[in-house]
């Protein structure tokens, strides 16, 4: 009697700790990111296990089963990988060394791999992140796609409800990574495409800081040779180191912007550079140091005043290469041929200018005006970079980083952040864009402006790809920024195909949902390929790589 009460309690024992209540429950959720080859992991759902029962105190998880369908090249995946945390926030480096790791996975079949392994879970809430390890040899723009099919627990298979995957990660590159050469942040992305094919990717060295102006901040440069596969040591393009017999920290140069002559192939790059420094209300400050712990910003306060001198306002600096990039030029001032002098700040606007179907050069600017408010313009070359002019400021909105586009009917399209938006979330959210006939000496509001394009007041890129199709010449509008009125993520690229009239939502692409500083810059990295440097979540300066026939098609 005594031998069968304690058979009875033991199996009762059993089935208890091998249940798995309906109470509980799995679900998944995918994040669309980029698949940053240089990185050790990547994760890509997000399993979600309620474990909430009275009788789930002894629940193990056993193994997974998951599906890569729908990616372009399994092969390319060298393993997938999961964790076990409590954290519902995205699974990043630093948490993964908190997380349990559950296991590497086994092939069953071309698509379908199985994960195992003996993971006793938490009786509340878990969150298994599961993710890939790709091979080296993985080509940037392919599609991953991954979903958990099932999972077994306490040796019952659980089925997990299929999430559609509605945009799907793409295998990307990180151009720059934290403290990469012993700079702390790279920040605001150019990008352009040399006359040979080379790729040419500009940014902001802050070697001691993610802050802005004032700082240590050099102009540099990346190049590619093999169409953004991977990129040679850094440049530095714009320097100005102890000028003035000022320290670095108190010659700072920043908000880079690339050009390339489309006629003769020479590539101009822009910068704003900032000597010494002026106090909220305008004034020089004596004595700087390397020990100096004051601050400003030419965008703060006073800190860019009326004038032309280095002592009072910012400059605008010009280098060029005339060998698609290796080799660049001292810098060249051209503040006192372009700004007026009552005005408080001259800028070039970050991203890349472009080439008129005439040859005239053509740089977005920004600046502030003798009352200290923001505004866009552009400013021009008509004999190949030797001469420079400035527009008038192009809207009566307070804006300022804009982008540029040459239109088919010939005329300019500024597409402009705007300051008017933070805050605003919904309608009357958009991007403020004009046009001009003439140079900016006159500007008129396009029918899509302040209503088309939402933004979380953010640097935004607009983009003419022209291209050959049936041999015959064609061209697509591509536009790129945060979708999101009120936070820098969900980084969109966005196509129109009637010089901006409409951008159609089929037409969306989303490259990063997650969350990063947001800028972004575009460039043809061949007839059929877009190229999008942009600083997203998994990497400071990730570049991503899209077919054309993806976004027209």
């Amino acid at each position: 009697m005594k031998l069968t009460l304690r058979f009875l309690f033991l199996l009762l024992l059993f089935s208890a700790n091998n249940s798995w209540s309906q109470d509980n429950n799995v679900t998944q959720k995918y994040f669309t990111i980029p698949i940053v080859k240089q990185k050790s992991f990547v994760s890509l759902v997000r399993l979600t296990i309620n474990a909430t029962s009275k009788d789930s105190l002894n629940n193990y998880l056993h193994q997974l089963k998951v599906s890569t369908k729908g990616s372009t090249n399994p092969s390319e995946i060298l393993s997938i990988k999961a964790y076990c945390n409590t954290d519902s926030n995205y699974l990043s480096e630093e948490k993964m060394l908190q997380a349990a790791f559950f296991s590497s996975s086994t092939k069953s079949n071309a698509d379908t791999l199985q994960l195992n392994g003996n993971l006793r879970l938490n009786p509340h809430t878990n969150f298994i992140w599961v993710g890939v390890v790709l091979k080296p040899s993985a080509e940037i723009g392919n599609k991953i796609e991954l979903s958990v099919i099932n999972a077994e627990i306490n040796n019952h298979t659980i089925l997990v409800p299929f999430q559609k995957i509605m945009q799907p990660s793409r295998i990307a590159t990180a151009v720059r990574i934290f403290m990469q050469d012993n700079v702390h942040t790279s920040r605001i992305p150019g990008i352009a495409t040399a006359k040979n094919g080379d790729l040419l990717a500009t940014f902001d060295a802050r070697y001691n800081a993610g802050r802005d102006l004032q700082g240590d901040i050099d102009i540099a440069l990346c190049r590619s040779v093999d169409k953004g596969n991977t990129w040679l040591p850094l440049q530095k393009v714009i320097d100005m180191g102890t000028w003035g017999g000022l320290p670095e920290k108190f010659n700072g140069v920043s908000d880079a912007a690339i050009l390339v002559d489309d006629k003769t192939g020479v590539i101009f790059i822009a910068g704003l550079w900032m000597h010494g420094l002026l106090d909220d209300n305008g004034k020089w400050i004596d004595g700087l140091t390397d020990t100096s712990k004051v601050w400003n910003h030419q965008w703060r306060n006073k800190g860019s005043q009326p004038g032309l001198e280095p002592n009072q306002t910012a400059q605008f600096l010009l280098v060029k290469s005339i060998d698609n990039g290796k080799t660049w030029s001292a810098p060249v001032n051209i503040t006192k041929m372009c700004k007026k002098e009552e005005w408080w700040l001259y800028a070039p606007a970050p991203g890349r200018g472009f080439t008129l179907n005439n040859g005239i050069l053509v740089f977005p600017t920004q600046g502030r005006d003798k009352e200290g408010k923001p505004f866009s313009n552009i400013t021009y070359s008509k004999d190949g970079g030797k001469t420079w002019e400035t527009s008038e400021p192009a809207s009566n909105d307070s804006t300022n980083e804009c982008a540029g586009v040459q239109l088919s009917d010939g005329t300019i399209m500024l597409n402009m952040r705007t300051i008017a938006n933070k805050g605003l979330v919904g309608v009357g959210n958009g991007r403020t864009v004009v046009t001009t006939a003439d140079l900016g000496k006159t500007w008129k509001v396009h029918p899509t402006s302040r209503s088309a394009l939402p933004e979380p007041v953010c640097m935004a890129s607009l983009y003419k790809h022209q291209y050959l199709k049936n041999g015959k010449k064609q061209s697509v509008l591509l536009f790129v920024n945060p979708n999101s009125t009120f936070s820098r993520n969900h980084i969109t690229l966005k196509a129109s195909f009637d010089d901006g009239n409409t951008w159609p939502a089929d037409k969306y692409i989303l490259l990063d949902e997650l969350g990063g500083a947001g800028y972004s810059c575009v460039t043809s990295v061949d007839n059929d390929t877009i190229g999008i440097i942009y600083e997203g979540s998994q990497a400071q300066l990730i570049l991503q790589k899209i077919n054309l026939k993806q976004i027209t098609e």
